[in-house]
């Protein structure tokens, strides 16, 4: 009898660190789950507005291109020279931030040089966005 109440005893122990093992598991799965869900939603708002601002870059970029017809070198080879050599189709490559920060540097310089504004607050605001930094 006493052989059977030790092991009874034991379940009764064990059955805590048991419970508390399988609650870690438990919840470390679901957390893991919870995070690519929620990663994956923040990767893709976050890629869709730095991809619109890329693409405003770009058409402003092509519209002065056209305005200025020959005399649109520096748009040519600077701005949109950076943009077309921008990663657009790579989300992991790991200087993304730093050229993006050097495409709206050369954004800024190009807007100094034709002595045109660079806060487009307004255009963006119209444009349905919901708002987005330079």
């Amino acid at each position: 009898m006493s052989r059977e109440s030790d092991d009874l005893f034991d379940c009764i122990v064990m059955a805590d660190d048991r419970f508390h093992v399988e609650g870690y598991r438990e919840g470390f799965n679901e957390g893991t789950r919870q995070g690519m869900i929620d990663g994956r939603k923040h990767g893709a708002s976050h890629g869709a507005k730095l991809s619109m601002e890329v693409s405003f870059y770009y058409g402003f970029g092509i519209t002065w291109k056209c305005l200025l017809q020959n005399n649109a070198t520096l748009i040519k080879q600077s701005l949109l020279g950076l943009i077309q050599k921008f990663p657009h189709k790579d989300p992991q490559f790991e200087n993304l931030q730093e050229d993006m920060e050097k495409v709206r540097a050369k954004f800024r310089q190009v807007c100094s040089l034709l002595n045109v504004p660079t806060d487009f607050s307004d255009y963006v605001k119209s444009g349905g966005s919901g708002g987005m930094s330079f």
